[in-house]
């Protein structure tokens, strides 16, 4: 009769286990795209570094035993227009509610940087370039909210974001999200306007200015 060594067994394998990560790690950078790359990896450490506060942030807002819950979850569109139920802590103070989705940049939901998740259903969410990337945590939007030009307005921004963007663009939006979080937006009104020698904008339209005879 003959033996069987373990070599023989079918589910023996002789390649070590660090083999095996490095191969995992290679096919991964080989099929993920750098944006991709860069939400799980840069996603992941934030999320890991925001952990205690986000744990500290849920248990004082469970104290004050709000209606709903901890959570606020909502469905939003996301990716090819496919809807996601969205889970923010339920609490605006120092943005936490934007840390709180971190977990949903690690699973796929969205992005570090991206055009604002909208609500599922609502008549902006329709347009054909929200269906192209991934919503994100920030935005361009977000960080021209210091800006008084009355056309940075946050739906044509997120198209400009979505048209033109790359792992620079990207980078050069996170190192401005902090403080532009932390300055309270300027907002434009109807009255806002900028006058040119020969014409004045109102709100996105150029209208002739009268002439001085």
């Amino acid at each position: 009769m003959k033996r069987h060594t373990p070599s023989d067994t079918p589910w023996h394998s002789p390649r070590p286990f660090p083999h095996r990560g490095r191969r995992l790690a290679a096919h991964l950078a080989a099929h993920l795209e750098p944006k991709r790359l860069l939400d799980l990896t840069l996603g992941s450490v934030l999320l890991v570094l925001a952990s205690p506060v986000l744990a500290a942030a849920a248990l004082a807002v469970a104290l004050t035993r709000p209606a709903g819950g901890v959570l606020v979850r909502d469905y939003r569109t996301g990716l090819n227009g496919h809807p996601f139920l969205l889970s923010s802590l339920r609490t605006r103070r120092f943005r936490l509610d934007l840390l709180s989705r971190l977990p949903h940049v690690v699973r796929g939901h969205l992005s570090l940087v991206g055009p604002a998740p909208l609500e599922f259903g609502s008549p902006g969410a329709a347009a054909p370039w929200r269906r192209l990337v991934r919503p994100g945590l920030t935005g361009l939007a977000q960080v021209r909210r210091r800006s008084r030009l009355p056309w940075d307005e946050a739906p044509l921004l997120d198209q400009h974001y979505v048209e033109h963007h790359w792992i620079g663009l990207d980078l050069a939006i996170l190192a401005r999200t902090p403080g532009a979080l932390i300055i309270p937006p300027v907002r434009v009104t109807s009255a806002t306007q900028i006058t040119g020698p020969t014409a004045t904008l109102r709100r996105n339209k150029w209208v002739p200015s009268a002439r001085a005879d």
